[in-house]
């Protein structure tokens, strides 16, 4: 669905302030994709996720989307904008609907929907991420913060974007919200058949969701493959100041002590499998 090549991107240029942020970045998005994209701080990935609908204009490289580039003449980047829909950190900041219905029917309305398509849409996301019609007339800012983080992502899901570009999505929730917020996001995946675009420092998360990872370092994307491949480099990843999931440092020093597995695991349940196996093998050969 979605194309960049060789994209580039200074902020401040041509001024004294001038800052290289992103070099020669080259990816693709496919249809209902889970792309985790990492790195530390300052490697580029907020301003990255700003260009795939728009925000920015890269000054090398091309976007393209569906096969357009959406830096031609004439493009009309507000047609982009409904297909690709950003979640940016604390969304519920955003809100200001004077209640859960009218927060959630503005996008949609906004890019074009006649007050009834939108009010469709609006209530059809709502109850694919867990809100009720008991809340639909009640003020944003009188539900839980992870009620107000859902709602604030159905009204991005109620424009039916084709891409989901969500920027820790989980931020500052509690362990318990945060894999509702994550296992909402995966069902949505599935039954709309999206893709999403998550960026986070949880690189557990990020093994157990994606199928596919982009490691961003100083502006360059220096890695990229399925999680299997990216966290099992962990000399790599620690040398750009990247961490790995806990569990892959625990495996990784099993291994070190003697521990028959190939290579560390990155999920606890993979952990637990391979763990499990080994001790079976050796119960059997006994």
């Amino acid at each position: 669905m979605m194309r960049i090549e060789r994209l580039g991107f200074t902020y401040s240029k041509n001024t004294v302030d001038e800052c290289r942020v992103l070099e020669d970045i080259s990816f693709h998005i496919q249809e209902g994709e889970f792309i985790g994209l990492i790195g530390s701080s300052g490697s580029g990935k907020t301003t990255l996720i700003k260009h795939l609908n728009g925000l920015l204009k890269a000054d090398s490289g091309a976007v393209y989307f569906q096969g357009q580039n959406i830096y031609d003449k004439g493009y009309v980047l507000s047609k982009l904008r409904k297909e690709v829909g950003l979640v940016f950190q604390y969304p519920e900041h955003q809100l200001f609907g004077r209640t859960v219905l009218a927060d959630v029917c503005f996008g949609p309305q906004n890019l074009g929907m006649s007050k009834e398509e939108a009010e469709k849409s609006a209530r059809d996301c709502l109850e694919l991420v867990g809100i009720n019609e008991s809340y639909y007339h009640t003020s944003p800012f009188e539900l839980s913060g992870g009620q107000k983080r859902c709602v604030a992502i159905a009204g991005i899901l109620a424009m039916q974007p084709k891409i989901l570009v969500m920027d820790e999505p989980a931020a500052g929730l509690d362990p318990e919200t945060k894999h509702m917020i994550f296992d909402l996001v995966e069902e949505i995946r599935k039954k709309r058949n999206i893709a999403i675009v998550l960026v986070s420092h949880h690189m557990e998360d990020v093994a157990y969701y994606a199928n596919k990872v982009l490691v961003l370092h100083q502006g360059r994307l220096v890695l990229t493959g399925e999680p299997e491949e990216v966290f099992t480099k962990t000399e790599f990843l620690r040398e750009i100041g990247m961490d790995v999931p806990q569990i892959t440092s625990v495996t990784e020093k099993l291994m070190k002590e003697g521990f028959p597995m190939v290579n560390p695991a990155i999920t606890v349940k993979e952990a637990e499998e391979r763990i499990l196996k080994v001790f079976r093998e050796r119960g059997g050969a006994e």
